[in-house]
């Protein structure tokens, strides 16, 4: 069974989140090991390892961006930054997992690492550039609103998959994912901006 069908749900985005976490607690009463404690070990192994795959579900499910992240990969989607072949290459090169930078930041991300990489030096340096400063909070401002609108995009993204689940619409399902993926790959892009500003400040 896959996550959404251990609680019967269809694959879809938007989920009430309480009526998932009150079903998943009378799961988990049912599955739980003292009702098993006197049955034969196979049956206390198999409740173990449905325990278990439903804590994963729920984990997974009562968080919308894992959500989204697990029904791509249901749809044969594998995210640029979940991709362990990029992961792996990158642990055995010794260097960083590279991610492609989503065009529309192309120049705005050019600036920012020519600012965290004088940032970094004037730090070896045991200086402060308060200029520089004021230009890295600024553009941290930037990619966090960034942040915020890319969720609100992602939020409407899940509204219109649904509604191609209801209708059966392929296509509609197809362009709604390729939407998602690259929504996502941008987010997680943004994110480590954020960080990397974030790390220069400190």
């Amino acid at each position: 069974m896959n996550y959404f069908e251990v609680f019967g749900l269809p694959e879809k985005l938007v989920i009430d989140t309480a009526a998932l976490e009150k079903q998943f607690y009378g799961l988990s009463r049912k599955l739980h090991p003292d009702r098993f404690a006197a049955r034969p070990a196979e049956e206390q192994e198999q409740a173990l390892k449905q325990s278990s795959q439903l804590n994963d579900a729920y984990r997974t499910l009562k968080d919308p961006i894992l959500r989204t992240q697990y029904l791509l990969k249901l749809h044969g989607v594998e995210l640029e930054e979940q991709s362990k072949a990029a992961t792996d290459a990158a642990r055995q090169g010794g260097g960083e997992k590279k991610q492609i930078v989503p065009p529309e930041l192309l120049e705005e991300v050019f600036e920012l690492n020519m600012q965290l990489q004088e940032m970094r030096m004037a730090k070896q340096m045991g200086e402060d550039e308060p200029e520089l400063r004021r230009d890295l909070m600024t553009a941290k401002d930037t990619f966090d609103a960034r942040m915020v609108e890319t969720q609100e995009e992602l939020e409407e993204l899940w509204k219109k998959w649904d509604v191609a689940v209801d209708a059966d619409d392929d296509t509609a399902k197809a362009a709604t994912r390729d939407a998602m993926v690259n929504l996502l790959n941008k987010r997680s892009y943004l994110r480590n901006l954020v960080r990397d500003v974030n790390e220069a400040l400190e």
